[in-house]
């Protein structure tokens, strides 16, 4: 009994032994299958264990190229933000007025080939607007060329209290006229079609507006910006006059006290 208990663990060690001189004579290190799985787990390319499966994959889309190309997926939504609208490249909000769309044919021998001229009205709402057009294939493309004309093409125009106009005006383009009145508050926009765009975006909520001529939305519009590039502030008149604003507002006979008032209300 005492000598199979002794030939047991001799024998263990014997066959250790001779895995272990056949590593030696070899001479090449034997990994096993323990030891190779927990070098996975630990490679750079399986990423921390600890952290969870979707950090992993969401870093891997960005070690592609995400950092480098500035994100596709933020692409993509800058181009609809863009495309939509409201905002321009400064981060200033912008009303946008789609006033008119046309549509032309070619016959050609094939069919017909159609394409598109939009005309569209941008305006911040604080006494700047634009307007722009646009010709394309398609409708969106037409609307987009437009509204970047406009954008380009904004003007500044003063208005009393932020409401409505400083006087009356007219204005002519082609063979349509248009006259524009300042009104009181309360009244609104009375302007209609392409007339009522440009003051919306304009940020008019007071005025009186009467179309004489061609209705051709056009002329309309360009008629319509003629008579608000005439206007004119009383602060831009007295600086040009070099006097002050209360002793303009204080002709005719009105009280000083209340054109000091007013002169003081002016700010633009």
């Amino acid at each position: 009994m005492m000598a199979d208990d002794t030939s047991t663990p001799n024998a263990g060690t014997s066959a250790d032994g001779a895995g272990a001189s056949l590593d030696n004579a070899g001479s090449t290190p034997v990994s096993t299958p323990a030891s190779t799985e927990a070098a996975d787990n630990q490679s750079p390319a399986a990423g921390d264990p600890s952290q969870p499966r979707e950090q992993q994959r969401r870093g891997r889309g960005n070690d592609r190229g995400g950092n480098d190309r500035g994100g596709r997926g933020r692409g993509r939504g800058g181009r609809d933000d863009r495309r939509g609208g409201r905002a321009n490249d400064d981060g200033e909000e912008l009303i946008e007025k789609l006033v008119h769309i046309n549509r032309v044919s070619k016959t050609v021998k094939g069919g017909k080939r159609f394409g598109f001229a939009a005309l569209v009205v941008v305006g911040d709402g604080k006494g700047r607007a634009g307007f722009g057009k646009g010709k394309a294939r398609e409708v969106p493309e037409a609307i987009n060329k437009a509204t970047a004309a406009a954008k380009k093409a904004m003007v500044r125009v003063p208005l009393k209290e932020g409401r409505t106009l400083h006087h009356d005006g007219k204005g002519r383009f082609g063979a349509g006229k248009v006259n524009v009145r300042t009104a009181p508050a309360g009244t609104g926009i009375i302007a209609g079609g392409p007339m009522r765009a440009v003051f919306e975006s304009l940020g008019v909520s007071d005025v009186v507006t009467k179309s004489i001529g061609s209705s051709n939305p056009y002329n309309m519009v360009r008629a319509t910006f003629q008579a608000l590039i005439s206007q004119s502030s009383p602060k831009s008149v007295a600086q040009r006059r070099g006097k002050k604003i209360a002793d303009l507002l204080g002709r005719g006979g009105a009280n000083v006290a209340e054109a000091e008032a007013e002169a003081a209300a002016v700010v633009e």
